[in-house]
């Protein structure tokens, strides 16, 4: 019996490398980056060796599943810096990476970890990091929000965020929503007590 084609198994290669990222995504997001290398294996229907040929480390996997919502998180920090309004465009920001962190409970930990290794992501990282520092300091300079206010404190609040469990993911969207308000109130250097709600 004579071997498949080479472009039949290049075409298996890269099927089987987007199966293992796919299954990584739902699985990182639903459960956070403490899931088995093996369990992803299973869902995505390849073996073990299969998985380590594509993805020698954990770590490789995670930056890969994640760069995409990192891609996305940068976006939602700019849009906030678009914005004419910097108070407005902070309450955007975090509003909607709180809601990012909802649906995807690794995210926090990928963004989260240092990864040295793993320039693309490092830098990534960095970037958003100085476009978010950026928006704090023109919104200080509206004086809306807490003269006070230090970068350290939104890393504070995406660790407490990722605390946020609720029995469905419906309910984990709105309890973030929720905390989202209070974050925003406590970072505003006059708080109004508007409704949590909404």
């Amino acid at each position: 019996m004579t071997d498949p084609p080479l472009h039949i198994l290049r075409s298996d290669a890269l099927d089987n490398r987007e199966r293992i990222i796919g299954a990584a995504r739902e699985l990182f997001a639903a459960e956070g980056l403490d899931v088995p290398m093996r369990e992803i294996a299973r869902r995505a229907g390849v073996g073990p060796a299969t998985l380590y040929r594509r993805f020698p480390t954990k770590r490789t996997l995670v930056v890969e599943a994640f760069i995409d919502e990192m891609r996305v998180c940068h976006a939602i920090v700019e849009e906030g810096r678009a914005d004419p309004d910097p108070w407005r465009g902070f309450r955007v920001m975090i509003e909607k990476i709180c809601d990012l962190h909802a649906r995807n409970r690794g995210f926090t930990d990928a963004f989260m970890s240092a990864h040295p290794g793993e320039v693309d992501l490092a830098a990534s990282r960095q970037h958003t990091l100085s476009a978010l520092a950026e928006l704090a300091r023109r919104a200080k300079d509206t004086g809306r929000l807490r003269s006070d206010f230090v970068l350290d404190d939104l890393i504070l609040m995406l660790l407490a965020h990722r605390g946020v469990h609720a029995t469905s993911a419906a309910a984990r969207v709105a309890a973030s929503r929720r905390f989202a308000r209070l974050m925003i109130q406590a970072f505003q250097a006059v708080p109004e007590r508007s409704p949590l709600s909404g």
